[in-house]
């Protein structure tokens, strides 16, 4: 058995991700060792109240032997979380919490030379409070990668990446740049051909309408258009810029396997159109390759025991070779 471990930071507490952890697992077995990090009394109260039964092996992330692991019981690093009620509403009281959780995630991933962290669903808006635009910057930060990151939603069909992420549409067009575009190329090339052992083919599209502008000097023309040829000279696989709008069309997409937008709407809502959540968001850049399942906390699902496990089964079977 490959022991290179899988390490899961659970997330957000209020959140769903707790009860597809049990139904993954109970789903499938899986080759890999996987390490949650989260409360070990939520996660047993939250078995129990959901009718999962299983085994724990808590461990300690200082001193744990990798080589001893396997599946047969749920391995726990247990983080302290006060909690009065099993399910309740999200706050900020968790956000102590979520980064401790991150904080021995990382210490864990370069202490043993591991490469693999799927984190489970956080609130932007209580956990980042303004300060990340999302989980994508926040480990950027942590990692001391800023401005070297990129955000790919993958689907084996195709996938997406949008060259900013969660920015209002007013700011978009001041923060694409020729350089952006260019890295963000050359990370997914990369993470195509060392992962997936395949030359991406990659579609860039405009930002404006039609790839059209009213102004005299259009974003594609003074920085998409450069991006592009630079990165043919450098043989790239890449054409562009298309118009978003026809792109995603089948006999359009079908040609091929990544496509690059200026932000985030433009790519996730034909994605999720075509796929719906039959993708995970893997964050290329990072020292290891961090997935996070295509879904968020899910607050309304919460302790109803009817929440769909296939995103984060699809994310630990990626990662599970």
């Amino acid at each position: 058995m490959n022991k290179k471990a899988i390490i899961i930071v659970s997330g957000e507490p209020n959140s769903v991700f707790l009860e597809i952890f049990f139904k993954s697992i109970k789903k499938i077995n899986f080759k890999n060792p996987l390490i949650i990090i989260a409360s070990k009394n939520l996660l047993i109260q939250q078995m129990k109240e959901l009718k999962f039964n299983f085994k724990i092996n808590l461990i300690n992330y200082k001193n744990f032997k990798l080589h001893k692991l396997d599946n047969k019981k749920i391995n726990l690093i247990d983080v302290n979380y006060d909690f009065k009620k099993t399910f309740d509403r999200i706050t900020i009281k968790s956000n102590n919490y979520i980064d401790n959780c991150f904080k021995i995630a990382l210490q864990i991933l370069k202490k043993k030379n591991l490469t693999k962290l799927i984190n489970g669903p956080i609130s932007k808006k209580h956990f980042l409070r303004k300060k990340f635009l999302g989980i994508t910057e926040y480990l950027a930060y942590k990692n001391n990668r800023t401005d070297k990151v990129a955000m790919l939603i993958y689907n084996k069909r195709l996938s997406v990446s949008p060259i900013t992420t969660h920015l209002p549409l007013k700011e978009v067009h001041r923060n694409i740049s020729k350089k952006k575009i260019v890295s963000q190329v050359m990370l997914i090339s990369k993470f195509y051909k060392d992962r997936l052992k395949k030359n991406p083919r990659i579609a860039i599209t405009g930002l404006n309408p039609h790839c059209e502008s009213n102004y005299n000097s259009s974003e594609e023309e003074r920085i998409i258009k450069p991006a592009i040829k630079s990165l043919i000279k450098k043989r790239y696989n890449i054409q562009g810029p298309f118009a978003a709008d026809t792109l995603f069309m089948k006999e359009h997409s079908k040609k091929y396997d990544v496509i690059i937008g200026m932000y985030h709407d433009q790519v996730l809502t034909p994605l999720k159109s075509l796929f719906g959540f039959d993708a995970i968001n893997i964050t290329l850049g990072l020292p290891f390759i961090r997935i996070s399942p295509d879904h968020g906390p899910n607050h309304a699902m919460l302790g109803k025991n009817l929440s769909n496990p296939e995103s984060l089964i699809k994310a630990l079977k990626f990662l599970d070779k």
